[in-house]
């Protein structure tokens, strides 16, 4: 009943004070339409709110939360993550995507306690998606003392997602037209802080607005009429 009555005065003050504020704009929403340029997958996680992280307000950010942050290969078709994926793309023309990963993830963490994961076989399935990442660790990190695995694990899923990401034909295709960049993000719960995905493969800082890592950039339609020519 608690909980019933937290939700339900949420709501109440949504309605009574922050709806009217806002009604102007919610009308144009309703009107006109959303046009986010911006797709955000992130983990379900309670604690990691896009919205709220980005500063974005209504109709600006088209967000996607599952556990672990996870975009399942192209193959598996038909799921949700890929149904965002694709409509975000094809139907709203985003021309950014994110995948955020966060600090003390329990998705991530469960790959270091097996067991827990064997009253939830759905669960288990679902990470099955971020098995290289764990595997990266168990090969490279060997050395690093629990709590780091853990963070090398969140680091290295966010990575082995955006490979998926780019497996899929409506972001393989944007990327290569030049309208599409991926980003990979680590948002710090502690802190605050969010370190970006370089082109490189490292982590790097946000703070300089005007110098923003980008995991996977747009690039240029490759002169196929040249390498024709020159065959």
């Amino acid at each position: 009943m608690e909980l019933k009555m937290e939700i339900i005065g949420g709501v109440a003050r949504f309605q009574g004070d922050v709806f009217p504020q806002q009604r102007d704009l919610f009308q144009a929403l309703a009107r006109d339409g959303q046009k986010p340029k911006t797709l955000m997958i992130s983990c379900a996680d309670s604690r990691v709110v896009p919205e709220l992280i980005t500063q974005s307000g209504p109709g600006e950010l088209f967000v996607c939360r599952n556990a672990g942050n996870i975009v399942p290969p192209f193959a598996m078709k038909n799921g949700g993550v890929s149904s965002a994926v694709e409509y975000a793309v094809v139907a709203l023309g985003v021309s950014e995507i994110i995948i955020c990963g966060h600090s003390d993830c329990g998705a991530m963490k469960a790959f270091f306690n097996p067991e827990a994961l064997e009253t939830m076989p759905n669960v288990k399935a679902w990470l099955s998606h971020a098995e290289p990442a764990h595997e990266v660790v168990r090969t490279c990190y060997g050395h690093l003392d629990h709590d780091e695995q853990v963070q090398a694990m969140v680091l290295e899923n966010v990575a082995i997602q955006l490979v998926h990401l780019q497996n899929h034909p409506a972001v393989a295709a944007g990327l290569a037209a030049g309208k599409l960049s991926l980003h990979g993000w680590f948002f710090d719960i502690e802190s605050g802080t969010i370190k970006a995905l370089d082109s490189n493969g490292e982590f790097r800082d946000t703070n300089n607005p005007d110098d923003l890592p980008v995991a996977v950039p747009a690039r240029k339609p490759r002169s196929v009429s040249r390498i024709v020519k020159a065959a």
